[in-house]
């Protein structure tokens, strides 16, 4: 599934029958952070969203069929639901993110030999 934001709707005249009467949305998968990610996909709308809504966006081919009613139709793409809000969990309370390469605590370095005389 996707995040992505409506930027547009398409007009088809000639369409499968099973497309008759379903919107078509053009929509623009976002990042985490909103940002555009990745080229404008076509998706059919089973909740009614409008442009400029943020949506959840399935790419599964047999959870878009279902989700717009339709067993069997080609539909790759549908719009399944209008995103509110987002929340992003961050580290527990009281914990800090450790770095990627930071060294394993307690971990000892190994004594390096003197050369023996003799």
């Amino acid at each position: 599934m996707l995040i992505a934001r409506v930027v547009g709707d398409l007009t088809a005249t000639q369409k499968h029958p099973s497309h008759e009467g379903r919107k078509i949305l053009l929509v623009q998968p976002l990042n985490l952070d909103g940002t555009d990610r990745g080229a404008p996909l076509v998706a059919l709308d089973s909740v009614n969203a409008g442009i400029h809504d943020r949506v959840l966006v399935t790419t599964d081919g047999y959870a878009a069929f279902t989700a717009v009613g339709h067993k069997l139709a080609p539909i790759d793409a549908a719009v399944i639901g209008i995103i509110d809000h987002v929340e992003l969990a961050g580290p527990a309370s009281g914990e800090a993110a450790a770095p990627a390469a930071a060294p394993a605590a307690g971990k000892k370095q190994p004594k390096k030999r003197q050369p023996q005389n003799g």
